[in-house]
């Protein structure tokens, strides 16, 4: 469970010595107040994780103060201390939300035992809310596609890194490699995987605004702190925290991070104390980050830190074979979206596919099924409705060398436009839309200049 800060109010000091005794043996952190008022100004100043209410104070009942106390923290739980065992006065704390209740003299097993079950209900209850609040259910990331060699091989190491207890990842790779989708299947793969599964992408956000979504504020830190937040470090405690496109974090950020990284605890903006959590840290970039080491734009020591144990996602051009078991999984999610029946590819799509380099990688195959899907009314997708052009060493002769040779000779633009069309016809084995793809211009175009070429300008 770790360390939990408590409150304890009661005005008998020798109770409170002796439960600050217990509390700091069983490796609690401790605050107090002596009056029912001091208690609930320290619920709001201090945060505590739990508190122990005498029912009886100087200025007042406890009852009273507990129902102050809801208002101000409606999920703090609270335990009624009591000398007295009256059972109405039992009744009325429980009935107005009080957790459980002691009896003094303390029995230190029965003590202890009632404190680590309304902490342990408190941090259930905080899971519970922070998965409704991010709409996360049971975690289940979708299947990872990995055919090729090096795609399995990453994998294999990508789960053996998951079920070790190593808290810092890395996870570097061109966009739209899936590393993502990777950081998903390693909280899943994990310990870790009942626990939340937090995730926020540090180009997204103004720098002045990321540090509190990441560490949170103190009531009162600023203008708008009307109060207390907790960041996603704190929601994610026992689970798994992703941090994409790291190298975009300023340099006083990163020393906080790297303060974190190295202690595991923080300060949230406006606040004095630290904050101790159980998380892992995967971090994702898609720049080379000791080139930016090298430029000074990002900290050597905080490289030095994240990258303990680092997972390189190759691009897809470097792992071919995964791309038509890609195609043809997310054909399967584009049949049950748009409720096709699509069987699989034609030929020659399955051909321009493959011949591409998807710079984009497995973002841009996946948005280039999705189109030809939108589009496509056959039983296969075509290569009519791929939403790319094919590389261009596709021509007999390559097109620069081409366009040289035709502009070394006296010809007229028309002339050398048609030279153009047939080259691009020929290495495209008739098929217009391919060759229109090899040329750069539209289906359409390409066939009014046929026609136009034919004489029939007005067709």
């Amino acid at each position: 469970m770790g360390r939990k800060k408590i409150l304890i109010i009661d005005d008998d000091r020798l109770i409170r010595w002796s439960l600050r005794h217990k509390l700091v043996e069983w490796a609690h952190e401790v605050i107090e107040a002596e009056s029912g008022a001091d208690g609930v100004r320290l619920v709001a100043d201090e945060s505590p994780d739990l508190v122990l209410l005498d029912m009886k104070l100087p200025d007042g009942r406890g009852t009273d103060f507990l129902d102050e106390i809801r208002r101000a923290s409606a999920d703090l739980p609270v335990i009624m201390i009591t000398a007295y065992g009256v059972i109405e006065d039992v009744v009325t704390a429980m009935r107005r939300g009080a957790y459980d209740f002691i009896t003094k003299p303390f029995n230190d097993p029965k003590l202890q035992a009632t404190i680590q079950r309304a902490l342990e209900a408190a941090a259930m209850k905080k899971k519970l809310l922070t998965y409704r609040e991010i709409d996360q259910k049971k975690f289940a990331p979708g299947p990872f596609i990995a055919s090729a060699p090096a795609m399995i091989k990453l994998l294999e190491m990508g789960r053996r890194i998951a079920e070790s207890e190593t808290a810092i990842i890395l996870l570097q790779g061109e966009s739209g490699t899936g590393k993502d989708l990777l950081a998903q299947s390693i909280h899943a793969w994990s310990r870790r995987q009942e626990a939340p599964f937090l995730a926020i992408n540090c180009s997204a956000i103004p720098e002045t605004l990321l540090e509190s979504e990441l560490f949170g504020y103190e009531k009162g830190a600023f203008t708008d702190a009307k109060s207390l937040k907790h960041g996603l470090v704190e929601l994610s405690d026992e689970g798994t925290l992703f941090l994409d496109e790291i190298d975009s974090l300023g340099q006083a950020l990163q020393a906080k991070l790297l303060r974190f990284l190295e202690t595991r605890s923080f300060k949230r903006v406006g606040g004095l104390k630290d904050v101790e959590v159980d998380i892992r840290v995967i971090a994702a970039t898609n720049q080379d980050l000791d080139r930016l080491v090298r430029e000074e734009k990002f900290r050597k020591d905080l490289f030095y830190r994240l990258n303990v144990c680092p997972l390189s996602l190759p691009p897809l051009v470097e792992r071919k074979e995964d791309i038509l078991p890609l195609v043809w999984h997310f054909i399967a999610i584009y049949n049950r979206k748009f409720n096709k029946a699509i069987r699989g590819l034609a030929a020659e799509a399955e051909r321009v596919l493959l011949d591409y380099d998807w710079p984009g990688n497995v973002r841009e195959l996946k948005n280039a099924v999705e189109r030809a899907m939108i589009f496509e009314d056959s039983a296969l997708i075509t290569d009519e409705h791929l939403p790319i052009r094919p590389a261009a060493p596709a021509l007999s002769v390559p097109a620069e060398a081409a366009a040289s040779q035709v502009a070394g000779e006296t010809l007229s633009l028309a002339e050398s436009e048609n030279r153009l069309i047939a080259r691009a016809l020929e290495a495209a084995g008739g098929n217009v839309s391919r060759a229109a793809k090899i040329l750069g211009i539209g289906r359409d175009s390409l066939r009014y200049k046929l026609r136009k070429k034919d004489g029939d300008e007005s067709a």
